[in-house]
């Protein structure tokens, strides 16, 4: 055989490959989602199930106001997120200095980050939301509760940003260093980007965290908020259909991010 003659060939065989790889996986799909979907179908609890989680009539009642209500959670995730990004960042670069003057505050920002690493979340917004107030301070349970997921989410963010201004080889800034440029400099044009790219997808994967975390926020009574309105509905008519609403929404923001994520992966890789 010819050369062209073995590339045709072996681009045929794998095109069957592809074909029989593809018909594999579709049917192997099929039999496993339809057996699942008959499995539940053909339950003896379907019927109370499929009235209380999946009435078509009250989602159509209740979903519009749940989805303006989830646009305080999308207003709270932006700020909290913009905080979180800087705060981080400036832990992060606190904890990678080795200046002994900053031994002090490498000290708080690597106590801090133990902290608040190690408390649930949910458990830093409910002391903040009322526990705050319990001093006397009068704060809008939102506020407090972004305060909340601020200080765990900063703690979480910073190693992460610390962990990429390691990856970063020394001598990239000893290079930085040596066409003139300072050590400042030396940070933010050549080890920062670089940092960042780094570690774009595990800040990406804790943003999405963050975003589910936002409805915490109804454990304080926040009103206004998509979960703690789908609770409300809930408990009214204990038609529990409202909470997939919600679920529905939350799912709307963060599986894009989640396919966002996949692409920025992909792209690293290549």
């Amino acid at each position: 055989m010819t050369p062209p003659d073995r590339r045709a060939e072996r681009a045929a065989a794998k095109r069957r490959k592809d074909r029989r790889t593809a018909a594999i996986a579709a049917v192997s799909t099929i039999l496993v989602l339809g057996g699942l979907v008959a499995l539940v179908l053909t339950s003896p609890g379907w019927p109370d199930v499929r009235e209380t989680f999946f009435d078509a009539d009250y989602f159509a009642e209740t979903f519009p106001d749940i989805a303006r209500a989830f646009w305080l959670d999308i207003r709270v995730f932006v700020v909290v997120e913009i905080a979180v990004l800087i705060l981080g960042l400036g832990l992060a670069l606190t904890r990678t200095s080795s200046s002994p003057g900053l031994f002090p505050l490498r000290l708080l920002a690597a106590v801090y980050t133990d902290l608040f690493r190690g408390v649930p979340v949910i458990l830093v917004v409910y002391l903040m939301g009322f526990g705050i107030p319990a001093l006397g301070v009068n704060v809008e349970a939102v506020i407090l509760g972004g305060i909340g997921l601020t200080l765990c989410y900063t703690a979480y963010v910073a190693e992460v940003y610390r962990a990429g201004l390691k990856s970063v080889r020394p001598t990239q800034r000893e290079a930085a260093l040596a066409v003139g440029l300072n050590e400042r400099q030396a940070m933010r044009h050549v080890v920062l980007p670089q940092a960042v790219r780094n570690v774009g997808p595990p800040l990406l994967n804790d943003f999405i965290s963050l975003q589910k975390d936002v409805a915490l926020l109804a454990i304080i009574g926040v009103t206004g908020e998509a979960f703690r309105e789908a609770q409300i509905f809930a408990s009214t008519d204990f038609d529990y259909t409202p909470l997939l609403g919600a679920a529905l929404l939350y799912l709307a923001v963060t599986v894009p991010m989640a396919r966002l994520l996949d692409v920025w992966e992909r792209r690293q890789d290549r």
